[in-house]
């Protein structure tokens, strides 16, 4: 009986102990509030984001999953940059369908070599 009161009264001082480091009572005070993590890998804002930089992209998980503020900056990017790759191989193709139709047009136009007649 005697060990168990004293095994009691041990286990009340080491939670006691903890808790006063932890509310405050140790010597630098309270633990300090640790700093929300932040996405630390941003896309690059200086050129076009390439299939190396979405795979190395990596969001700080969060107190529900992840930080919706960064998925959302990191989609809308990666949105734009889809949108304006797609206008841009429109462009692309547009122009190539004129040169194509334009060189057609030059090949019909243009007679063929002439036969001499003996």
């Amino acid at each position: 009986m005697v060990m168990f009161l004293f095994l009691v009264v041990a286990l009340a001082v080491v939670v006691a102990a903890v808790t006063l480091a932890v509310v405050g009572g140790g010597e630098n005070g309270p633990l300090p509030e640790a700093a929300p993590e932040r996405l630390q890998d941003f896309l690059p804002p200086d050129r076009p984001v390439g299939r190396d930089d979405v795979e190395r992209l990596r969001f700080p998980l969060a107190a529900r999953g992840y930080r919706m503020a960064d998925v959302d900056d990191a989609l809308g990017r990666l949105g734009a940059e889809l949108a304006e790759r797609d206008a841009r191989i429109a462009d692309l193709e547009a122009a190539l369908a004129g040169a194509r139709a334009a060189a057609s047009h030059a090949a019909a136009e243009k007679p063929g070599p002439r036969e001499e007649q003996p």
